[in-house]
């Protein structure tokens, strides 16, 4: 069953059995004195704006409708580091691994609305942007552009090699701004990354679980690079290119490293939680393609040798090297290592004066670093707006409360607001607006996906979407399933159910993450 087109779409939503609001009130938080909202009190007030016209519901259910089976959405996709080292002086340390943008899905290819066609002649990308960090002045010498070139994979890709963070700047913590501009000046938004922990140099004191701050965890994403001597110019990152492991001198791949099981055998290691030591056997896996590389030990390199005693944590920034396990006694292990554009394995040689210790190459040396990363998607098909679809919602978690003839789901996250309309599939909920952080709606009636519901007892499951009021439409990784009780024979039934039967197919709720248009496959 097509839960999202079961019903005619030219018919208006279905009737809403769970807490109706008044058509002149908005729900909104009750003050105090302070004038900072309680939490879980209510009021109701006039609405700013009248509630739009049939027909224009009708529209605008057509065009949502149109919007979750075409998938035409537009994704950006902030990658970069988690912490920046600072730079002293004349000497500007750049960011490495450097912040990469992505520009994924097929709305970005779809033609542009009517007014805002491109002129006649012209060529070359049809978005630009420029990224900084928050609170600069925005001048040129301190914002890069980005020129986005086309991938095999049809996203777009650009990085900003020359950002660095001077001393003159105090903050302990930052965040990227990326603003990103269409072809003829109009802009589409300004998009912020995470945020970034400045350090002053890597630190070079055994790190400690009492301050876990800097300390790198089983789960969490890393990037590896390489620097020969050094030399910024020879810097190389581990990324994946067509299925195989490579180093770029362009790109780089986040991988989430998996402290695993030593007792399990190869290809079975089931991630385990804690920080990383050295000493440990991991695994990393590429976040965008799920490829691995075989298990190894993580070992700290001091002085161009792999120590093999030390199980101190690890740091951020800290060179390491990457032992293949097994190999002949007596032996200094094989290495991860690259040759020009290829990764390899090396074979290290013991070390004549120190047991402890293997010889290592530069190419077998590694610096790790912690990354982060945050998407948007978002899509202007329906909008009727040149305003920026800036800033886009994030939902987070869902929360239902409430059954029978009251229920309710709490959507949690950030950058909400009042202009904001949850969506079941393409039927509109009753929505109220609590903070930037939480927004409440009314769970439809399943009747308003088709009428076969009472007959079938299938599970119905619809995606939850967020819509502006200009049209605006924010898909999420978020989906709403109705579950039924029990299963009943095809055909009317006998006798009339009972409403609590029938309010009772609520009512699961589960959190469905599928691989996205940059194939970034995360599951539960």
């Amino acid at each position: 069953m097509d839960p999202v087109g079961a019903a005619d779409p030219s018919a208006p939503p279905g009737p809403l059995t769970h807490l109706n609001l008044p058509d002149n009130s908005e729900a909104r938080p009750q003050s105090g004195a302070d004038g900072r909202s309680h939490p879980g009190s209510w009021t109701s007030r006039p609405a700013p704006t009248p509630r739009s016209s049939p027909e224009h519901a009708t529209v605008l259910r057509e065009g949502v409708r149109q919007c979750l089976q075409q998938q035409c959405q537009q994704t950006v996709w902030i990658l970069h580091a988690k912490v920046a080292q600072k730079s002293y002086g004349n000497e500007k340390r750049f960011f490495c691994p450097p912040p990469c943008v992505y520009l994924a899905g097929p709305g970005w290819r779809v033609k542009p609305v009517q007014g805002q066609a491109h002129q006649a002649g012209e060529t070359g990308p049809t978005v630009c942007g420029y990224m900084g960090l928050d609170g600069a002045s925005g001048s040129a010498a301190e914002t890069q552009k980005l020129n986005f070139e086309e991938q095999a994979d049809s996203r777009e890709f650009g990085c900003a090699k020359t950002l660095f963070i001077s001393d003159a700047d105090k903050r302990k913590h930052f965040r990227l701004v990326l603003r990103l501009v269409l072809r003829g000046g109009r802009e589409l938004g300004t998009f912020h990354s995470r945020l970034i922990k400045v350090i002053s140099k890597p630190s070079q004191k055994k790190q400690s679980l009492k301050n876990t701050d800097l300390c790198i965890s089983s789960g969490s994403k890393v990037s590896l690079f390489n620097r020969l001597r050094s030399q910024t110019v020879s810097t190389r990152y581990l990324s994946v290119e067509d299925g195989a492991f490579v180093a770029s001198a362009r790109q780089w791949a986040a991988f989430t490293l998996h402290l695993a099981d030593e007792h399990c055998s190869q290809g079975d290691f089931p991630p385990r939680e804690g920080y990383v030591r050295y000493g440990s056997l991991v695994q990393l896996v590429c976040t965008v393609t799920g490829i691995t590389l075989p298990p190894m030990i993580i070992r700290k390199v001091a002085k161009q040798c792999a120590l093999l005693d030390v199980d101190e944590p690890i740091s951020q920034l800290h060179k390491c090297a990457f032992q293949f396990p097994g190999g002949p006694p007596g032996g200094g292990g094989s290495y991860l290592c690259l040759a020009t554009e290829k990764v390899v394995q090396f074979q290290a040689s013991p070390c004549p004066k120190e047991a402890n210790r293997a010889l290592l190459n530069d190419s077998s040396c590694w610096t790790i670093i912690g990354t982060e990363s945050v998407e948007f998607s978002f899509s202007a098909s329906l909008a009727c707006t040149r305003e920026p679809v800036t800033p886009v919602p994030l939902i987070s978690t869902l929360e239902l409360s409430g059954g029978g003839d009251v229920a309710t789901l709490e959507l949690h996250g950030e950058n909400f607001h009042a202009g904001l309309k949850v969506w079941f599939g393409n039927v509109e909920a009753e929505t109220m607006y609590r903070s930037p952080r939480s927004l409440v709606c009314v769970v439809p009636d399943v009747a308003a996906f088709g009428s076969d519901w009472r007959w079938l007892r299938t599970p119905i499951t619809v995606p939850v979407s967020l819509v502006r009021a200009d049209g605006l439409f924010y898909p999420s990784a978020f989906s709403f399933t109705y579950t039924p009780e029990y299963s009943a024979r095809p055909g009317p039934p006998a006798a009339p159910e009972p409403a609590a039967d029938a309010d009772a197919l609520l009512e699961s709720i589960h959190h469905e993450f599928t691989r996205t248009n940059f194939h970034l496959f995360i599951q539960t």
